[in-house]
């Protein structure tokens, strides 16, 4: 039988497919594409979901060694500069490494754990990861959509 960290190791691996499988597509001209009048870019949107897999890491399971300044949540919109897609690619694969090493910490009964931020209030830890699972589910449909449909925005027009 597998452990609870396992089974959801595997959904939230299985659910950031929606996010991963699209990364494998995009061109550096689509990081700036945007569906008007949402303010977000695509490229914004990868760099978020990085810095909220960070601060998951370091604040809900309590890696202490992770540093992360979460650009996209302290400035709270688009500025334009997201469109190096190497640099993104590789800082959602650490995002991903360092939520994964600490989560595989987790013990059965860290699981029913609370936690509790200024973002959700107070949840389980099981809980929590929820949000994350379901958060980069949502912008990974977000960029769905603005890469169909939206327009390449010059971020020095």
């Amino acid at each position: 039988m597998k452990t609870k960290t396992t089974l959801l190791l595997e959904l939230w691996i299985e659910a950031r497919t929606r996010f991963t499988n699209q990364l494998k597509a995009l061109t550096t001209e689509d990081l700036s594409k945007k569906l008007s009048p949402s303010p977000n870019s695509i490229g914004f949107l990868i760099r978020h979901i990085g810095d909220v897999e960070l601060l998951f890491a370091k604040n809900v399971f309590g890696a202490s060694n992770i540093r992360v300044i979460a650009k996209t949540v302290i400035t709270q919109k688009d500025t334009g500069k997201w469109t190096k897609l190497d640099d993104l690619k590789t800082y959602v694969e650490h995002s991903f490494n360092e939520l994964k090493k600490i989560v595989e910490l987790q013990t059965e009964a860290d699981w029913e754990a609370i936690v509790e931020t200024k973002e959700f209030g107070i949840k389980t830890k099981a809980e929590a990861f929820g949000r994350i699972i379901s958060h980069t589910a949502y912008h990974a449909g977000q960029m769905a959509i603005i890469n169909k449909y939206g327009k390449t925005i010059n971020p020095n027009a």
